[in-house]
């Protein structure tokens, strides 16, 4: 098994009480490790460890068997900084059990050798051909050869088998899983073997397995893969003793495999030299506990071949003596702490199968990791170094990790342009403190007021948007409060700006402040804020509600002369600089930014929250309602709802002040979303609403997206990619299409046995097993160039304009991939009841066609569908066509004129 995420992650996640279930931890994992793949982006050591090497991290380092356990030790060990690491293995291809055991259709082979790539990525060697024996590897030639550590994960090579079977082999029909799966594995796993691929083996017939566990599942599957008619699988205990995992139950089951429980194997029939039937005995359990076998209850099950999955040992004396001086069990396994993965042997090692512990991949993988830091330990202290007993690993690295990020904006720098937002995250300075320590690279405080105005908060006040549907948990789209500013002083801010710029001296601190339309408020706030410390100020000119009512906020926001006049109290009296918050609630923002800038302002915040009024329940009543009255007012809807407004706010203003810094808040939740406002023009990215989904930690995802999204600009063969998306590729149900093109048949009912049968025909034709496998490959990704952040900022705007600098003559027609079409109807209705009837769906298939002649490209089909890029959007193929104008007009503007426009997006004018 690689991972039973049924009896860890996925079945202890606290989602299973909630509607949607738990995260598909496996899945997600999954997804991300294949995209990485497609990257092809290579492991490095970390800048950090690679400078702080010394002579220790030369010492030779010796890994036995190149399974998962030696493979994870070797990467731990390598991320530490060791560089000679040498991995054993006694056959000519690598990956262990992973490879030779767990079939392809589970766990792909290029799978495996991904991690053999990385692994190697960093340094570490791999010598094929060796192994550890008396007649070849032992401890003590190593010793002397010398290793300063050795690591043994070696698995269990041998098979436990029944008496039963003594004398029977490959020849009569009988295998054990220890050779019938590496016969498997060497025929459907590519590029797995040096020598040519041999063919899946022929077993046509009935195929009983023996045992219960993971590894009779596989056998039972892989067999029907190899041609066999009936599988069934025996076990001498009942289903409630099946060892094996939800998921390959459910998988041998789904695929028709027989369960046969309470039976032991008693007598094997053979007929001209081959397995004809096997004679079982009847186990009971007595009443208390105990399993016995009942002779007088025997079954003869008919069968040609018969697997063997018992489980797996160590036999071969010349492997055990080979471990000497290691202290070994009955089994003839090394003794070894399970906290440390250390043998009697200070220098010697042991993890993975071998150790008798790990009976799962992943189990195999942290035996691994536990003897890194182990070995890690122990070498150092032969150098006199103590690491201490806290085992510190370094993460996975790559050329990615060093991208940087940092941007400066008014000749003040950013570690990065993720900041938090003045609302609720920062609510107080020790909340401002861990955001810090967590990653962000700025932070505006909680909008400070003159004493004079403090304000007492309403409760209920922050509650979940309505803008997508009935959604409970933390996956909002939109939140609406009616919180107001601090309730703090000014003194208690100040004091806690001082503190922060005293420890995080490296990080912004941005002050937000508010004062009625009065010079004095204004200028004594702002400069207490500046002598404090704060590196900028943001002036709240926009709160949507609540401070309007006091002459604050919004009040002062919606009138340029009452900006360009605060603005200019501001720049009078302070040096730093400065940023008035743009309001939406506006019919034109750009008026509102020009103004302040005209007042001397440094730049500007866009947008603060939308004013909305969220939810109306049954009974009339508003949410949030305070008091036994149940009053509500209009609130500050904030999250991603906003995001379409503040883009669009964000990129106005850029593009009438070119260059005019701006501070960008509204729907910021991920650093995809975060390049967006960047390529719009803004400078720096403030967040507010996804930390109330979430917590602060979102920020390493954020930082780590946005240093992927640049590093990958500069990669020219990762053109075609979306950010980290690559591009959609053919697929029904997720998987890969066997007859792409080939027949006009939709996914159901009878068309889906038509096709099934087809598929079939071409699996007989070309094999079972796939040829088209996604390799890493090196040299890896070629990246020339990262840019930095500065440089996108503003990208986007030459191609943001006026309508009229649109073409409409290049127009574009539906085009519906029939491959991918999963016959659900929802392009029909939509371009039927909603569109230009350009679809016909026919009634039996449930195929849509798209008539050109009658599509205008208007891309509603597109939008709707469930199935990415399954409709896309190509060129017209005849010229241009006017539009239905339905009746005749009286005028016909003919051909549309377009506005040409200048390499920085401005209309050209007949004066230019």
């Amino acid at each position: 098994m690689v991972c039973p995420t049924s009896d860890l992650c996925v079945g202890s996640c606290n989602l299973q009480a909630t509607e949607e279930g738990p995260i598909n931890i496996g899945g997600l994992q999954q997804f991300a490790c294949e995209v990485f793949k497609k990257m092809n982006i290579r492991q490095i050591v970390s800048k950090e460890v690679r400078e702080n090497r010394n002579e220790s991290h030369k010492e030779p380092i010796a890994l036995l068997g190149c399974g998962p356990a030696s493979i994870s030790c070797a990467s731990f060990l390598a991320r530490l900084g060791y560089t000679n690491i040498t991995i054993y293995e006694r056959r000519d291809y690598v990956g262990g059990l992973s490879s030779s055991e767990i079939p392809q259709f589970r766990l792909p082979y290029e799978v495996v050798d991904f991690e053999i790539q990385l692994v190697r990525d960093i340094g570490v060697k791999i010598v094929t051909g060796r192994s550890l024996h008396k007649n070849d590897l032992t401890l003590e030639k190593l010793k002397a050869d010398g290793a300063k550590a050795v690591f043994i994960g070696i698995g269990l090579p041998d098979p436990k088998k029944v008496n039963v079977f003594d004398g029977l082999t490959q020849s009569h029909g009988f295998y054990t899983s220890k050779e019938f799966l590496p016969i498997m594995a060497a025929a459907s796993k590519p590029r797995m073997c040096r020598s040519s691929r041999t063919p899946l083996p022929s077993m046509k017939g009935r195929v009983i397995v023996l045992g219960a566990g993971d590894t009779a599942f596989d056998c039972a599957t892989s067999a029907l893969r190899a041609g066999a008619s009936r599988v069934t699988v025996v076990f001498r205990k009942g289903f409630t003793g099946i060892r094996a995992v939800p998921e390959e139950v459910e998988t041998a089951r789904d695929e028709n495999c027989e369960f046969m429980p309470f039976c032991s194997p008693k007598a094997v029939n053979i007929k001209d030299g081959k397995i004809v039937s096997v004679q079982f005995v009847k186990t009971e359990q007595d009443l208390n506990g105990k399993w016995y076998e009942d002779e007088g209850q025997t079954i003869t099950l008919k069968a040609d071949y018969v697997i063997s999955a018992f489980g797996s040992t160590l036999l071969d004396e010349d492997v055990i003596s080979a471990m000497s001086p290691v202290k070994v069990n009955k089994l003839g396994l090394p003794e070894v702490d399970q906290d440390t993965q250390s043998t009697n042997v200070p220098w010697v090692f042991a993890g993975g199968d071998v150790a008798g512990v790990a009976e799962t991949l992943v189990e195999s993988v942290n035996d691994g990791k536990l003897a890194a830091w182990s070995i890690h330990r122990y070498i150092q202290s032969l150098h006199g170094n103590d690491v201490g007993t806290n085992p510190k690993l370094p993460l996975f690295y790559s050329p990615i990790d060093e991208v940087d990020i940092s941007v400066e904006m008014c000749g003040v720098k950013f570690e990065n342009p993720f900041g938090l937002a003045s609302a609720p995250p920062v609510t107080s300075g020790p909340m401002c403190r861990r955001a810090f320590e967590q990653g962000w690279g700025f932070v505006l405080t909680k909008s400070i007021v003159p004493d004079k105005d403090l304000v007492t908060n309403v409760s209920p006040r922050i509650v979940r948007g309505s803008t997508s549907g009935p959604i409970y948990g933390p996956n909002q789209g939109s939140f609406l409060n009616i919180e107001l500013i601090s309730e703090k002083s000014r003194a208690y801010w100040s004091q806690c700006i001082r503190e922060l710029k005293h420890d995080f001296s490296t990080k912004v601190i941005i002050a937000s402040i508010m004062c009625t339309y009065n010079k004095e408020d204004w200028a004594s706030l702002a400069k207490e804020c500046e002598e404090a410390g704060a590196d900028m100020l943001e002036l709240n000119l926009s709160c949507p509600h609540g401070m309007g009512e006091k002459g604050m906020g919004l009040a002062c926001g919606q009138d340029p002369d009452i900006v360009r006049t605060i603005s200019s109290w501001i720049r009078e009296a302070v040096k730093i600089p400065f940023f008035p918050k743009m309001t939406p609630n506006i019919t034109d923002i750009r008026a509102i930014a020009a103004a302040a800038k005209e007042g001397g302002a440094n730049g500007v915040t866009a947008i603060n929250t939308v004013s909305s009024l969220m939810h109306m329940k049954a009974d009339g009543t508003a949410w949030p309602a305070v008091g036994k009255e149940k009053r509500t007012t209009y609130g500050g809807m904030s999250g991603s709802a906003t995001r379409p407004i503040a883009l669009k706010a964000v990129s106005a203003i850029a593009n009438k002040m070119r260059g005019f810094p701006i501070m960008a808040a509204g729907g910021i939740e991920s650093a995809e979303t975060g390049l967006a406002f960047l390529y719009a023009g803004a400078s720096v990215l403030q967040v507010c609403s996804a930390v109330q989904n979430q917590d602060y930690t979102v920020v390493e995802d954020y930082c780590t997206g946005l240093r992927a999204l640049l590093y990958l600009k500069g990669a020219k063969s990762l053109k075609d990619w979306d950010g980290q998306s690559p591009p959609v590729e053919k697929h029904q149900k997720g998987k890969p299409l066997l007859l792409k093109g080939m027949v006009d048949l939709p996914n159901f009912g009878k068309y889906r046995g038509e096709r099934t049968k087809l598929e079939k025909d071409v699996l007989a034709k070309n094999g079972p097993v796939p040829v088209e496998s996604v390799f890493a490959t090196r040299p890896d990704t070629a990246v020339k160039e990262v840019p930095k952040v500065q440089d996108v900022i503003g990208t986007a705007l030459p191609r943001i304009g006026a309508y009229v600098t649109l073409d409409n003559l290049q127009q574009k027609v539906a085009l519906i991939d029939n491959d991918m079409c999963i016959n659900c109807g929802k392009c029909y209705m939509t371009c039927n009841d909603s569109g230009y009837q350009a679809i016909t769906f026919n009634k039996d298939t449930h195929l849509p066609r798209v008539t050109e002649d009658n599509c205008t490209g208007c891309t509603l089909c597109y939008s709707v569908c469930p199935i990415p890029e399954c409709i896309q959007m190509v060129p017209r193929t005849g010229p241009w066509k006017p539009p239905n104008r339905g009746l005749p007009p009286q005028f016909e503007p003919g051909t549309p004129k377009v506005v040409k426009v200048d390499a920085q997006g401005y209309p050209i004018t007949d004066k230019d």
